[in-house]
């Protein structure tokens, strides 16, 4: 025999990943699967689909379009072996099947907002992207109060397409209007209305996903624990979101903002431990919002804070209302701004509402990209002036990272824990976001910056939940647990954090929709100990075999010279 057939046979024979899957031999192993498992045409599939080595500038635009953190847009950031960029439900749905017969994983990017860039980095080798900034259609229907939105909308497009129907209507949802629809509703999702309305989640009504099977399901043939994960469980691990329907809610004609700041020397501490105290239940028409931040003043290093509200209401009701529940603040009609629901979306935006226009919201790349890194926590005990003084002390000491405290209250408190996948509601006074940004691409500048945010979240364990310690999943944090296999102990460890008592119904109807851990990434829902079928990273074996043969004909045919 001839000593070559024993290595292609090997060759031939063996897992796909013992062989180089480069960008290139992806890219034409789409090109020929695609077309059998779409009623579209080549051209129209082909036009989807981009690779390093064959369109190289358009991939690489596409790959950087919706980087919303430079820390992953370095030249030595794992990048996918192919981008896709589907139109249409059937491209969704063959790019799924293709993708899980070629045995790659598939990272679903909407927004690119997700804080570690889980959406389009990989801690996998053969990874792609399914980008679906394409879905962003919105169907406003004001008579039903209703929205229909693509699931690659941004918050912003959301809020304009309201807000061309009809000046009394709203969403509630996040400031940040380049979000994506996809991730933000399906993580939970909230925003300045969260105590007159709850989260984002509790108005989603319908939805249509694409399961790990090639599926479009909505409510009805997914069932209502589909329904019930993707409300906050984060519909990667379930499948491709493509849209949700969701209800609209009423706003006044008249809102009103203001912006308060003060220093430690201005009794910021014993400010802020009274907001604690007084805001959970003072009108659910009110939010106000506390950064906290070292500033430096008159040369010396200080901590401020900075209150930022939203009143559904008029300014003489709301001052009439902080002097009654926080006087201490000192609230004046002078620093009250009335303002449309519209102008108060793009207040909270950091655009100024006298010279702005509403159509800035269209912009999907109206914000400024920089490097970050978040992390969470939730108070459910007041923290006092002294332990405010302490912690205003350590952001000064760090010197760079800051607080986000989000009020609870409200809706928050009367909607049952289980009733979505997220489970953060009554018993917490507030939400923190751990903050750190910065401009500069210096490795030691990074090093430094993230461990400042370690050593604060250290520091800040004496103050927040215990048992488990919680932590919201849209600020995502991969310090807090890493899947590296489709392992429940892994999951484990930051599911409960994410989902506390929700973690074990998440797995179990993961488990039901995807037992084979096809959608997954660094911090999705495992399945069942003992129930998937096989390990991360080893799907499609049959179909690899094909792809491996497609490699090797050109060996054979050297071979059969050699005979």
């Amino acid at each position: 025999m001839n000593p070559i057939l024993p290595l292609l046979l090997t060759l031939l024979l063996s897992p796909f990943s013992t062989l180089a899957q480069t960008p290139n031999s992806i890219y034409q192993s789409f090109l020929q699967c695609l077309p059998l498992n779409s009623p579209e045409s080549v051209d129209e599939l082909s036009a989807v689909v981009y690779s390093s080595t064959v369109n190289s500038t358009s991939y690489t635009t596409l790959l950087q379009d919706y980087i919303k953190n430079q820390r992953f847009n370095s030249s030595s950031t794992p990048k996918p072996l192919v981008i896709v960029t589907p139109a249409t439900e059937s491209q969704v749905q063959a790019t799924v099947i293709c993708a899980k017969k070629i045995g790659v994983q598939i990272k679903i990017r909407s927004g690119g907002h997700d804080y570690e860039g889980i959406s389009y980095v990989s801690s996998e080798p053969n990874f792609i992207i399914l980008d679906m900034f394409n879905f962003r259609n919105i169907d406003v229907n004001i008579e039903n109060e209703t929205a229909v939105v693509g699931a690659g909308a941004q918050l912003g497009e959301l809020y304009y397409r309201i807000y061309e129907k009809s000046k009394v209507h709203g969403f509630p949802a996040g400031v940040c209007p380049t979000v994506g629809v996809g991730g933000h509703l399906s993580g939970g999702g909230y925003g300045t209305m969260l105590r007159k309305y709850g989260l984002s989640v509790d108005h989603v009504i319908d939805f249509r996903i694409v399961d790990s099977n090639g599926r479009v399901l909505d409510r009805k043939s997914g069932g209502e624990d589909l329904y019930w994960a993707i409300r906050g469980g984060g519909g990667g691990s379930f499948g491709v979101i493509l849209s949700y329907t969701v209800t609209l809610v009423p706003v006044p004609v008249v809102n009103t903002v203001f912006r308060i700041m003060k220093t430690q020397a201005e009794n910021a501490a014993a400010l802020v431990s009274k907001w604690q105290e007084v805001m959970p239940n003072i009108d659910d028409d009110l939010f106000i919002r506390i950064l906290l931040q070292p500033v430096t003043v008159n040369k010396k290093k200080t901590g401020r804070a900075t209150f930022i509200a939203h009143y559904l209401g008029d300014k003489n009701k709301l001052v009439e209302l902080m002097d009654k529940n926080f006087p201490e603040l000192g609230l004046k009609r002078e620093d009250c701004i009335e303002v449309s629901w519209i102008q108060s979306v793009l207040y909270w935006a950091n655009f100024d509402v006298n010279t702005t226009k509403p159509e800035i919201l269209l912009d999907r790349h109206s914000d400024k990209v920089n490097f970050g890194k978040r992390k969470s926590d939730y108070v459910q005990k007041p923290i006092s002036t002294s332990g405010m003084t302490s912690i205003f002390n350590k952001l000064v000491e760090l010197g760079k990272i800051g607080f986000v405290f989000n009020l609870y209250g409200g809706r928050m408190y009367e909607i049952a824990a289980d009733a979505t996948p997220f489970p953060h509601r009554a018993g917490n006074l507030f939400k923190i976001q751990y903050s750190v940004n910065w401009n500069d691409a210096d490795p030691v500048l990074e090093a430094n910056y993230l461990n400042q945010s370690r050593v604060m979240y250290e520091f800040m364990t004496p103050f927040v939940s215990k048992n488990p310690r919680g932590a919201f999943l849209n600020y995502r944090d991969l310090d807090i647990g890493v899947m590296s296999k489709n392992s429940y102990s892994e999951g484990e460890v930051y599911g409960e954090k994410y989902f506390m008592g929700n973690f074990e119904r998440l797995v179990k109807i993961k488990t039901a929709v995807d037992p084979d851990n096809f959608f997954r990434n660094e911090q999705s829902i495992p399945t069942s100990p003992g129930k998937s079928s096989a390990p991360s990273g080893s799907y499609g074996g049959d179909a690899r075999k094909t792809t491996n043969i497609q490699l090797l004909l050109p060996w054979l045919y050297l071979y059969k010279i050699f005979l």
